[in-house]
């Protein structure tokens, strides 16, 4: 492998030989273990954090022409660091390390030798594979202990309340009040430092999902909220200390084993789909606490019980699916604020109110589109509102007849209305569906 740079006085190469050999990123889940948390340089006497580890490996490169490969995969860099120091004073470094020739074409006294220590040498690659079993049993133990702990103590980021006992109450708490789901406890490590590292994020105004710095606390909530960003962003390496599955497969990332395992799931499926069976939608009916695990039972239901064909609505109107998406979450509003959609009358219990759309006949009577028809109610009135993820722009459902053309979306700002027709869509779409962590 060679390296070569033309033109370039001795301090100008210097400075440029960082570039091709590209510093490794900030690895996740290295930790301090027994003794010092410094970790030393394999030549000198040079110490730094484990914090920062990075400026160990620039001093390594600039000052001892050594690069490490795959740092970041690296279970335990502290252990290796003190291995390879104790080897390279028994033995000479290109024993074990390949050598990088750079400026191979200058002249003798400009040219340069990097050394590359990676895993093609067996005593290295055993050497990482031990270090990441001794780190797994290290953190499948410390996992454990949190599993059975009874004296967790915790307060929710969302609404501070405070919960004790075992850490799954706060976890399980957190996803189904807030909807803000990190995956299962049982694979999460070290989660007292993981809630705290996001909660000081959320104080320090940043979104945990797209990283966004606002300006205060409200502002934030909106955005995580009507953005659906009460998730972590899974890219961000930082979180990858705090999952198991990091530690299980040594030289890989959460990433490719999952990816594995999709692939072994795709593979081993067979090509009969007949015993496939659909999840419930349990869709809850726009008048009543009714729910129907098909979209047309519920249909059925609102028609008959409440003389509310909304099917039909949607034929009569040409409603397509954004013009449905905000229709139901103007019914959800209105019926939520016991408001007739229809007279603006106000009553005192929702039975009341469907009682007097019903004899009225003003519960199928819609009001003018500019009321309903509005960006604002393509935000969900219900968060867990299951009827948006079953609309659709066809009309395979209890409906006859042909539908008229699209009418057109307009919104407040119509810079770019496709990419916005896109992500609305999509939104409404996979709201639901789990994340991965």
């Amino acid at each position: 492998m060679t390296f070569i740079m033309k033109g370039l006085s001795a301090e100008d190469q210097r400075d440029c030989i960082l570039e091709p050999l590209s510093l490794p990123e900030c690895p996740g889940g290295i930790s301090t273990v027994e003794g010092s948390p410094s970790v030393p340089c394999l030549f000198c006497e040079e110490y730094s954090p484990v914090s920062e580890q990075n400026q160990l490996l620039k001093h390594m490169i600039i000052e001892h022409k050594l690069v490490i490969a795959d740092v970041k995969l690296i279970a335990d860099f502290r252990r290796y660091a003190l291995y390879w120091k104790k080897r390279f004073t028994e033995q000479p470094i290109t024993d074990f390390c390949c050598v990088i020739r750079t400026n191979s074409e200058a002249l003798p006294e400009d040219q340069d030798n990097y050394f590359l220590l990676c895993d093609a040498l067996p005593e290295d690659r055993t050497l990482r594979e031990n270090l990441q079993q001794q780190k797994l049993r290290e953190v499948l133990e410390q996992q454990h202990q949190e599993r059975y702990d009874a004296d967790f103590c915790g307060i929710c980021m969302f609404c501070d309340k405070e919960f004790t006992g075992n850490r799954s109450v706060l976890l399980n708490h957190m996803a189904n009040e807030h909807a803000f789901n990190v995956g299962l406890p049982d694979n999460i490590v070290n989660c007292k430092e993981f809630l705290d590292l996001l909660q000081k994020k959320l104080d320090s105004l940043q979104c945990l999902y797209c990283e966004k710095i606002f300006r205060d606390k409200n502002t934030l909530k909106d955005h995580m909220r009507k953005k659906q960003h009460r998730r972590i962003n899974a890219k961000n390496r930082e979180y990858d200390r705090f999952y198991i599955i990091n530690y299980l497969e040594f030289g890989k990332s959460w990433e490719e084993v999952q990816s594995e395992d999709d692939r072994e799931l795709l593979h081993s499926q067979e090509e009969d789909w007949s015993d496939w069976e659909e999840h419930p939608v349990c869709a809850v009916c726009l008048f009543c606490e009714k729910q129907a695990e098909t979209t047309k039972k519920l249909y059925i239901h609102m028609e008959e019980a409440h003389g509310f064909g909304l099917l039909k609505i949607k034929s009569e109107y040409g409603l397509n699916f954004y013009q449905q998406v905000k229709l139901v979450n103007f019914i959800r509003r209105k019926v939520h604020q016991c408001l007739c959609y229809n007279c603006l009358e106000k009553f005192q219990s929702k039975k009341e109110l469907v009682r007097h759309m019903e004899e009225t006949k003003h519960i199928t009577l819609l009001p003018a589109r500019s009321m309903w028809d509005q960006p604002q109610y393509y935000f969900p009135t219900y968060e867990n509102d299951t009827l948006l993820c079953t609309l659709s722009d066809s009309e395979d459902e209890l409906t006859a007849g042909k539908q008229n053309e699209d009418v057109p979306v307009i919104s407040e700002d119509v810079s770019n209305i496709e990419a916005l027709k896109q992500d609305i869509k999509a939104a409404y779409q996979n709201i639901y569906l789990p994340k991965a962590v």
